[in-house]
């Protein structure tokens, strides 16, 4: 017979500084990769900025988004003839503060992206390993419908799902994560396919983990990196989404701060005053191109095969 002793507190104490010392190795690596590419660590400081920007709004804004001004109908940013000192990017048609309603009209746009990617994740990762383990009439069936939602281009599908719940940002919202889903789990069940014929998924088989283990504690942890990657680009692409809704009056709705219900309300200013339509377009541009930017850095880092030596 062999004798096992027991695990001491000494190595218990030795184990957890090794599991620290290799998550700080592993960070270290992440972020040595991710700095690596300059136009990510840009977009990361905008859109941290952003972030902040959108928290801190109240603080931030120097007017009320909604207080019309009404000795004060589209004035000049301060810049230019007629400009005042009040108002620094202008005023809009109805007297409002064109910088207080951007400031506040990113905490919009982050919340969009969030609530949409958040809906869709979690529901194509659950699709995508149902799909990917069980395989069989289940996943012809969950594949066939994602099929079908990408046959139809993105946001005239959105448009059509708006029409049927209604115009609001809540049922946009609703209609983009629906349109973003056929990504994640397509992603997700790539992702267990090549996974679940590995040799650690056999060996937690073998031990008797559950179906239900082995889809969500074994095989998903694995899958995570290009879920995150595709996390951050479908993030951008919900902003550029809402806001296309919101010009078409389908999103968001007026008086809300929103940047493509500003866009739509300032739609017959092009000419009279740039401002009501160039600030908000900078904005949505701005904020969706770091979101990209980050997004290829989080790819490069993430992914083995990117990792240069």
């Amino acid at each position: 017979m062999t004798n096992t002793s027991p695990v001491t507190k000494a190595d218990k104490a030795r184990l957890e500084a090794e599991s620290r010392n290799a998550t700080k190795a592993q960070l270290y690596e992440f972020w040595y990769y991710f700095s690596q590419n300059k136009g990510a660590v840009v977009g990361l400081i905008v859109f941290s900025l952003l972030v902040l920007m959108a928290v801190f709004a109240p603080l931030v804004a120097p007017h009320n988004p909604d207080i019309q001004y009404r000795d004060s109908f589209l004035v000049p940013p301060v810049w230019e003839e007629g400009g005042k000192a009040a108002f620094l990017l202008g005023t809009d048609a109805v007297g409002r503060d064109m910088l207080s309603r951007l400031i506040f009209g990113a905490r919009f746009s982050l919340f969009i992206g969030v609530v949409v990617v958040s809906i869709a994740l979690v529901g194509g990762v659950v699709l995508g390993l149902i799909a990917g383990y069980v395989r069989g009439t289940v996943d012809t069936f969950i594949m066939r419908i994602m099929d079908i939602i990408l046959a139809f281009p993105s946001l005239l599908l959105a448009l059509v799902l708006v029409a049927i719940l209604g115009p609001g940002l809540i049922n946009a919202m609703i209609a983009i994560a629906l349109v973003l889903q056929p990504h994640f789990v397509r992603l997700t069940r790539a992702a267990v396919m090549s996974e679940r014929s590995r040799d650690y998924v056999i060996a937690a088989k073998v031990a008797g983990a559950g179906h239900f283990r082995l889809m969500f504690k074994t095989i998903l942890p694995n899958c995570v990196a290009p879920l995150i990657v595709q996390a951050t680009l479908s993030f951008s692409n919900a902003i550029l989404d809402a806001a296309a809704l919101g010009f078409l009056g389908m999103g968001a709705q007026p008086p809300t701060p929103e940047w493509g219900t500003m866009l739509a309300e300032a739609r017959e200013f092009i000419l009279r005053a740039w401002w009501v339509v160039t600030f908000p377009g900078l904005a949505i541009l701005i904020t969706v191109l770091a979101i990209n930017l980050v997004g290829d850095g989080l790819r490069d880092a993430l992914d083995p095969k990117l990792k240069r030596s």
